[in-house]
């Protein structure tokens, strides 16, 4: 899939969860082999999952886009009944270790379960062997229908007012019970925390490292002064988000319109955090698709347009919370391959630059939609 990673440096997956959880995994089976642990990730360990909750695959596999995780299409040699449709082929997940525990995965699947039960187009994980969560080899996996579809034209404003109520549906179910084990998207997990990683690994060149820190000490207030995203945030305004809502994670297909494949970065959080990557372009076009967004969204459910006002501080949390991300995943072989460029002294001094725009844009006028 293709998107815009809004606020993220290029070349970049559109794909990649821009929000990965530093909490351990509470999973007792242990990583998977030597090395890094997709490497025992093979295609017969694909089937063999599979087959271990009933599923047989045909020897047909195609892998799909994700770094995060390892997802997988998968032919089966006869069509599972799902109750309401005949499904030939399946999208299995094999969640990366140490990321999420099982109990947040869990209330990922539960919350994805609650959104297709309201009829909001969800592909909610398969209840296989009893669960929609099992396990095999030390790894984690789930099970969906699959379910095709292209990048949303966000360029068509009628398309941003369907996603705007598309995402006012998937709120109002949000916003009935809060998550009990995910974490909160706050300046804590996304900016403290990923910095004290970084220098903590000395990942920044020494030549950047004073220059990067500079920049940021002097972000982290503009953000902090916004007391949602803060270290005491209030008890109300946060819901259950989708959490990485860009254009590259939702589906669009013309007769049916959007839908969610997964909600692997599903967070508590203000509901513009799911809004705002969706928009782009210079202030004139971002207040005409903003405005379009919430006439959409604005008809199923009350927005707070005071919320309009962190959508800088939340782009720089994005900012800097990816390259810790980077850095976290680089014992993988496949982040290797595709981010050549991280890590270089042109990178951050690069990302220095970017913190800089991003501290000037914190102190503009938020914009009005």
């Amino acid at each position: 899939m293709a998107g815009d990673n809004a606020g993220m440096p290029k070349p970049q997956n559109p794909d990649s969860p821009a929000y990965p959880s530093s909490t351990p995994s509470d999973d007792d089976t242990g990583p998977p082999a030597e090395g890094h642990a997709y490497g025992a990730l093979t295609p017969d360990t694909v089937l063999d999952a599979l087959a271990s909750v009933g599923l047989y695959g045909d020897g047909r596999l195609l892998t799909l886009s994700s770094y995060e995780n390892r997802v997988y299409q998968v032919h089966l040699e006869s069509p599972y009944d799902t109750g309401t449709e005949h499904c030939a082929a399946v999208v299995a997940k094999f969640y990366r270790p140490a990321r999420w525990s099982r109990e947040q995965i869990l209330e990922e699947h539960r919350f994805a379960a609650e959104l297709a039960a309201d009829d909001v187009p969800m592909v909610a994980p398969l209840v296989l062997a009893g669960d929609t969560l099992n396990a095999h080899a030390g790894f984690l996996f789930s099970v969906s229908p699959r379910r095709g579809g292209r990048t949303p034209e966000l360029e068509d404003m009628a398309v941003l007012e369907w996603i705007g109520r598309l995402m006012a549906r998937l709120h109002n179910v949000g916003a009935r019970q809060p998550f009990r084990h995910r974490p909160a998207l706050d300046a804590a997990q996304f900016a403290r925390e990923p910095r004290d990683w970084l220098l903590q690994h000395d990942i920044i060149p020494p030549d950047a490292s004073h220059a990067w820190r500079s920049a940021f000490e002097t972000a982290l207030p503009l953000i902090e002064r916004h007391a949602v995203l803060g270290p005491r945030p209030p008890a109300t305004g946060r819901l259950r988000l989708h959490g990485d809502c860009h254009p590259g994670n939702i589906l669009w297909t013309p007769d049916q319109g959007p839908h969610f494949v997964d909600l692997d970065d599903a967070r508590m959080g203000c509901a513009v955090q799911d809004l705002w990557m969706l928009v782009s372009g210079d202030r004139r076009q971002r207040t005409q698709q903003w405005s379009a967004l919430l006439d959409g969204y604005e008809t199923l459910r009350d927005f707070d347009r005071r919320e309009l006002a962190l959508i800088e501080p939340l782009r720089t949390l994005r900012l800097i919370h990816y390259s810790a991300w980077l850095a976290r995943r680089w014992d993988d072989p496949a982040f290797q391959a595709n981010f050549p460029w991280f890590g270089s002294s042109a990178y951050w001094h690069g990302q220095v630059q970017m913190l800089h725009e991003q501290i000037a844009a914190m102190q503009e006028e938020p914009l009005h939609a």
